[in-house]
């Protein structure tokens, strides 16, 4: 069975919420900031092939709109047709509510 690829595209959203998560954690601890980089790409990467795999956002319900865990963290994306499209990315604590 072939899988089907798809392009993840970052918004720039949550390329910054990213940013500015891991420069928070690099302040006590540089090592566990690198460890959570590492596996924010490679959950973030094998979205191109396992774009389903997350469940849908509580808070939304819409079965388009998926997030994976990263402990503490939730990396939420939208599946579509050709593409993965990473739209926000935030602390498990935190409430995520959609810009349109």
């Amino acid at each position: 069975m072939a899988f089907r690829r798809r392009e993840v595209v970052w918004a720039k959203r949550a390329r910054q919420a990213v940013d500015d998560a891991l420069l928070f954690i690099a302040k006590q601890s540089p090592q566990n900031a690198s460890r959570l980089a590492s596996q924010i790409i490679e959950r973030a990467d094998s979205l191109a092939t396992f774009s389903e795999r997350g469940r849908a956002v509580p808070e939304v319900g819409d079965p388009i709109l998926r997030e994976i865990l990263i402990d503490p963290f939730r990396l939420m994306y939208e599946v579509f047709e050709d593409e993965v499209r990473i739209v926000g990315f935030l602390h498990q604590r935190q409430l995520f509510r959609p810009v349109r």
